[in-house]
């Protein structure tokens, strides 16, 4: 009986370990291309941007998205013209469904910061860009002033600077994004 106790169990744990080493069904990719994944330590070194582009218009989002290789993050194309509050902002983003996705959302400083390239002015994106409707104008972020906050962040895009709105005030633009880790509003 003993024997047979040992011989039973002896075979459960056979069987339990073919099973774990089996492969687990791999998911299938679909085919490229594919992208090197971005890091906010470093700058895409290209020789040229037609070989080596920092943004991508994102097709598989009806083209009204890109991708900004450097960060990872997905930028609207064409951000909205219109002005708000800085809670209507975020509502404003919280909703959008621009290339027929959800997720969306108000950038932080340093995300929105990223899109500057200092050596440009008006606006002040990187050479080659592709986006379109960009406001002579300050864009909110979703970064609250931390010494008053009744106050977010902005940048003014045709230089850079970066600057403070009250909240309340209906003036400024918004320019939305996917991905990243945000931030809490507050």
């Amino acid at each position: 009986m003993r024997c047979r106790l040992v011989h039973t169990f002896g075979l459960i744990v056979l069987g339990m370990l073919a099973f774990a080493s089996r492969p687990a069904d791999a998911q299938t990719v679909a085919p490229g291309p594919y992208y090197a994944n971005p890091s906010w330590d470093q700058t895409l070194a290209c020789a040229t941007l037609a070989t080596c582009p920092r943004f991508i218009v994102l097709s598989n989002m009806s083209s009204n998205a890109v991708l900004d290789r450097e960060t990872g993050l997905v930028w609207e194309k064409s951000p909205s013209t219109s002005t708000f509050t800085w809670l209507n902002a975020q509502l404003q983003c919280n909703s959008l469904t621009t290339g027929d996705r959800k997720g969306w959302r108000l950038p932080t400083l340093q995300e929105l910061a990223s899109l500057v390239d200092p050596t440009q002015f008006n606006p002040s994106l990187p050479a080659g860009h592709p986006f379109s409707n960009v406001q002579f104008s300050h864009y909110w972020t979703a970064t609250t002033f931390a010494s008053n906050t009744s106050f977010a962040w902005d940048v003014f895009l045709p230089s850079g600077l970066v600057t403070e709105s009250l909240k309340t005030a209906p003036d400024n633009p918004v320019w939305c994004v996917r991905g990243g880790q945000g931030v809490d509003p507050q």
